[in-house]
Order: structure tokens, then sequence, then C-alpha cells
């Protein structure tokens, strides 16, 4: 008589990883992220975009970028930590891999905070920076729910230069926004170094061919300096949490 039994289905790795256990794994990438942002009382984020390119070395064009990123990650960090309620704090998120990602989590890292770190699996460049929480570096396959778990909880989206990741982070943000998916009045998209921007994307022409609306256009900000953006981000991001509800949500 044969004793072998066959493997649990969910234990089965030729399973797990065929096409007809997809929406298992698209729902692992909802449930597991969830399950440890709340295991950390992870409510309110502030998510950095941009390049995983750039470099803190001063032959880099867009140093000041990384170190920008640095310092107002930062700045943000130690302004929560702050907080004496809980349920109040703000995590420094960012898609977890080097350049202004690193910067961004070195900086949260830098004031004493819990930093996240949202990674995805890509044959070059991307692995996890050394300065996310352990508890709160995570893996995905998935950019799309990636992506749903950088908006899920934010407060305030910074965006610095970057090539088509950013820009297609950046875009669904704002579309999103446009659109009304995010039901978040007045959350903040900083867009830093306002020359960078207006040299590469023309929104005016946008708006004077009728691609996009008058109003479109006040989705986002510019910022040159940290302080010019704790300026607008402190305010802004204390009125979300004060307004905080779960309809706040997709």
């Amino acid at each position: 008589m044969n004793t072998n039994k066959a493997p649990l289905s969910y234990l089965d790795p030729d399973f797990v990883l065929s096409k007809e256990a997809r929406p298992l794994r698209i729902m692992s990438e909802y449930l597991d992220p969830e399950r440890k942002l709340k295991q950390n009382n992870v409510q309110h984020t502030v998510v950095f975009f941009g390049s995983a390119r750039t470099k803190p070395d001063p032959s880099d064009p867009l140093a000041h970028a990384y170190k920008t990123a640095e310092e107002l990650a930062f700045k943000l960090a130690q302004w929560s930590s702050t907080e004496t309620d809980s349920n109040r704090k703000i995590f420094i998120c960012t898609g977890g891999g080097p350049g202004a990602m690193e910067a961004a989590n070195k900086g949260a890292a830098r004031a004493g905070e819990k930093t996240i770190g949202l990674n995805i699996a890509l044959p070059f460049e991307q692995d996890p920076n050394p300065y996310i929480s352990p508890e709160l570096n995570m893996e995905f396959h998935y950019f799309y729910m990636r992506k749903l778990w950088f908006l899920y909880h934010a407060k305030a989206i910074i965006v610095f230069p970057g090539g088509f990741g950013t820009m297609d982070e950046l875009f669904e943000t704002l579309t999103l926004m446009q659109t009304k998916k995010i039901d978040k009045p007045f959350l903040p998209v900083l867009l830093y170094n306002r020359k960078f921007w207006e040299s590469l994307i023309n929104f005016d022409t946008m708006k004077e061919n009728g691609l996009i609306s008058p109003e479109d256009t006040d989705l986002f900000s510019y910022f040159d300096t940290t302080d010019e953006a704790m300026d607008i981000l402190k305010p802004a991001i204390s009125e979300l949490i004060n307004n905080y509800s779960a309809k706040n949500f997709f």
C-alpha cells in the first residue's frame, strides 16, 4: 500500500507558482503587507518616489536630490517622533531600493524611527537598502499590488527626479486623484526641484491643448528646500490625519 501523501496544495511549489494559482499570489501580496503594517500600527505614511540611480557622490548631477531626500525624511520622522499618540504617527515609506529611496529610508532611520521599504523583484537595480526596518521590509512581484500599498495609507507623496518608474508612479497617483479614485482631499503631492520638472514636462502645454483641466495642475506643488516642503506638509498631513477614515481609501 502506498503511504506517500500528496503535498497540501498551499505547500506545493508547483501549484503555488502555477498560472492557476495566480489569484492566490496576488491576494498574498494584499494580505501579508496588511498583516505586517497592522502589527506595526502603520496607519499614516509619507511616500518618497525617485530614481534608484541617484547617488550622494558630488559627481552625480542630482546628488543634491539624494541629500534633500535624506534631510526631508529625517525632518518628517523627527517631527513624527514627538507625537505622543501612536495612532497619529507617520512612517516614511519608499520603494525600498537604492538612490532616492535609500536616502529617504536613511533619513528616517537616522531620526531613530521605523521606516518602510516596498521592494519589487526586478532583474537589476532593485535590492533592499540597509536602512529599512527589517519588520517593514517587503518584497513584491506585482507592481499593481505594490502601488496599492504605496497609496493606501499615504498622507503625502514626495517625488524626486527619476526615470520611467518614477514617472509611472507620479502619473498613476495624479490620475487616481484627478478621477477621485483616491478620496483624500488635499493629499499633498510635492515635486522636488521646480527647474528639473518644468524642463521635463510642460504641463501648460497639456492645459492649452485641453488635455487636462486648468485645475488639474493644482494637484501638485513644487519645492526646492526642505523648509519649504515642511511648511506645506505639516499642516496638510495633520489635517488628513484629523479626518482619517477608512472611507478615505480607494
